[in-house]
């Protein structure tokens, strides 16, 4: 997949490009239905698929009290896009003055003078132009003056474990980490949701209490909430491996089944800043530190909460390991990736 990050650059697609534009935060089955009713057009078209998106949030430039939080950092982001069919994607990097273009301006100078694209693909809910002023309606009568055609896709609904039936959206999916309803928003992502960043040393408490763990730096991405979780562990030598090549460093690429703790360890105190580790449920792995480590979230076990004594707490966690044994072999997950 070919990236663009100049306005300069923009010269090297081919003209008649079939184009979709979104944050693409999360790249969530609503997303992969734009970009599946793209990659058709484009090969209808024979032409390239062309995606752009904005890095960081476009509400972190104009904005920035109000900066929503990340569910894809930006290689995880291109990776998934290159994966579902795109051929080329632009990124453009706080840009001001675009992003305060008209929703006129913005179609016959940036995309007609620059793109001339031929079709644009985009979500029924998609808004443009300063202010997002612009939405589908106002792209489809631009385009028509301009002599190119919009496909509006519907928004794709998912079922809840509530039963409740809700739209897709990277803020419902946000909210669903950020409550805890990891399988939901996974539901919503069409696959696990993954935190990675750098292991780190810990404290030894987990160690002295015969169950060791890998922690992880505060990543820059949305957190679930707080609470025990069963997952999967990939370890790489950097963030780029964790984050788009599975797992690097490590025999047959192996994900490592795992049971995560993110709390502030409150039976010790109440002084501990947010702890984010990963008990492997697999023995003599070392320690990792100054590597990287991406926690995919499957399940959550149990909320967190002050035990009496570090003997109590031992106990809970030998059941947290032996219940996320049970739920990591039900989802019947492969250990090794394609």
């Amino acid at each position: 997949m070919e990236i663009i990050q100049t306005i300069s650059d923009l010269q090297k697609i081919k003209k008649g490009c079939v184009l979709t534009i979104g944050n693409f935060d999360g790249v969530h089955i609503g997303h992969q239905d734009i970009l599946a009713a793209a990659r058709k057009a484009a090969e209808k078209n024979l032409a390239e698929l062309v995606a752009m998106t904005f890095e960081p949030h476009p509400v972190a430039i104009l904005h920035p009290e109000r900066t929503p939080g990340v569910l894809t950092p930006l290689e995880l982001k291109k990776h998934l896009l290159a994966k579902f069919g795109v051929d080329c994607l632009i990124i453009l990097k706080g840009n001001n003055e675009l992003l305060n273009l008209s929703p006129e301006d913005f179609v016959s100078r940036f995309l007609v003078e620059n793109v001339q694209p031929s079709v644009a693909v985009e979500g029924s809910d998609f808004n443009f132009g300063v202010g997002r002023s612009g939405n589908i309606d106002t792209l489809q009568n631009l385009c028509a003056e301009k002599d190119f055609e919009v496909t509006v896709i519907e928004p794709r609904q998912i079922k809840l474990s509530t039963g409740q039936i809700v739209r897709v959206s990277s803020t419902m999916i946000r909210y669903m980490l950020e409550s805890g309803h990891v399988t939901d928003a996974n539901a919503a992502l069409g696959r696990p949701y993954r935190l990675a960043a750098q292991i780190i040393p810990g404290r030894g408490i987990g160690k002295r209490l015969g169950f060791p763990t890998l922690n992880m730096r505060r990543p820059q991405q949305v957190i679930p909430a707080e609470g025990v979780y069963a997952g999967f562990v990939r370890i790489g030598q950097t963030i780029e491996d964790v984050l788009r090549k599975e797992s690097l460093g490590l025999a047959c690429e192996e994900k490592i089944p795992a049971v995560y703790s993110i709390g502030q360890a409150r039976t010790y105190g109440d002084e501990f800043p947010l702890l984010i580790e990963a008990h492997l449920l697999k023995e003599n792995v070392g320690s990792f530190v100054g590597q990287y480590m991406a926690m995919d979230f499957i399940e959550l076990i149990r909320s967190q909460h002050k035990f009496k004594t570090s003997e109590e707490l031992s106990a809970q966690i030998a059941k947290d390991c032996e219940k996320a044994r049970k739920i990591l072999t039900a989802q019947r997950y492969e250990h090794c990736d394609e």
